[in-house]
């Protein structure tokens, strides 16, 4: 074997791992090694987030400072015991009808995806054969609003949500913005979860026209917080939690308590710096998955 692969075991599957020092955020020296890692020590709360769920890759093969691809299709060299799910691709960009996925349902799936640096993972809202089970949205602030102003919003969004009966459970993006995940019974069609979201986003809208807009151009977004409904579109993804995100460190997205978002709402912690794998490693320690809830379905959504 090549003095830079290292062959492993994991779960009984054998992985030969390479470049382990190969540097993927040079500004944090943080390496491949580094990556494998941290996805090992995350594998606990991430993998059920990312089960029965095709996966969307984002790989930097060459570090967050070099070009990227996405992934959807399972590489030509997948292993035969990864999971793979063939499914309809209305819309690809390549002309493909069905799509081999990839699913990560154990540690050494994910380990194999994170040695093909793969560092962001996205899914979708729905699990494979099934209607969402989630709703998400994604709270983005333009410019010069920030982090403060997503809370804000956040905490607006949940108080109506839970109007409607909906519990929502906030999560960093790992870059400048929020997401609500909400779960939800896995009974209505990805449109009828689009516009239920759409209706909300545009009732906040009008309540707080100076601070939330529902409308998806960018000249309208400076200052306020974009309510971003469309997430729940059938072909859309979301970064998956817990997973990396291809920033100058290795930033993380990141599960909050409601009392974090209050506290970032009165401009306090959380701060416009995303939290990085270390600290998230350590916020599990103390808190355990925070989605937890999003993991035993919730309530269908009012029509």
């Amino acid at each position: 074997m090549p003095a830079d692969r290292l062959r492993v075991e994991v779960q009984g599957r054998t992985l030969s791992l390479s470049n382990l020092d190969k540097v993927l955020y040079p500004a944090a020296g943080f390496t491949k090694g580094e990556v494998i890692d941290y996805y090992t020590r995350v594998a606990p709360v991430l993998l059920p987030h990312l089960a029965d769920r095709a996966l969307t890759r984002i790989r930097y093969p060459n570090g967050v400072e070099s070009n990227s691809f996405f992934e959807k299709n399972a590489p030509a060299a997948t292993p035969g015991w990864v999971r793979t799910e063939t499914l309809p691709a209305p819309g690809s960009s390549k002309g493909r009808e069905t799509i081999d996925y990839v699913v990560a349902d154990d540690l050494p799936t994910l380990v194999w995806l994170a040695n093909l640096a793969a560092l962001e993972l996205h899914t979708p809202q729905w699990k494979i054969g099934e209607h969402p089970d989630l709703m998400v949205v994604d709270l983005d602030p333009g410019d010069p609003a920030g982090l403060q102003e997503c809370c804000t919003v956040a905490i607006l969004m949940r108080d109506r949500l839970a109007a409607d009966g909906v519990d929502a459970y906030p999560k960093t993006s790992g870059k400048k913005g929020m997401q609500l995940c909400c779960p939800i019974a896995a009974t209505q069609s990805a449109d009828d979860v689009s516009a239920y979201a759409r209706r909300i986003a545009q009732e906040l809208e009008r309540e707080h026209p100076k601070l939330i807009v529902s409308k998806m151009a960018k000249k309208l977004r400076p200052g306020k917080i974009f309510i971003d409904w469309s997430q729940n579109n059938a072909a859309k993804t979301t970064v998956a939690p817990y997973s990396l995100r291809a920033q100058a460190v290795p930033s993380v997205s990141t599960p909050l308590t409601w009392e974090e978002v209050s506290a970032g709402a009165a401009g306090k912690r959380p701060s416009a710096r995303p939290y990085t794998a270390a600290e998230v490693l350590d916020r599990i320690d103390e808190h355990g998955d925070l989605l937890t809830p999003l993991l035993h379905g919730g309530p269908p959504l009012p029509r």
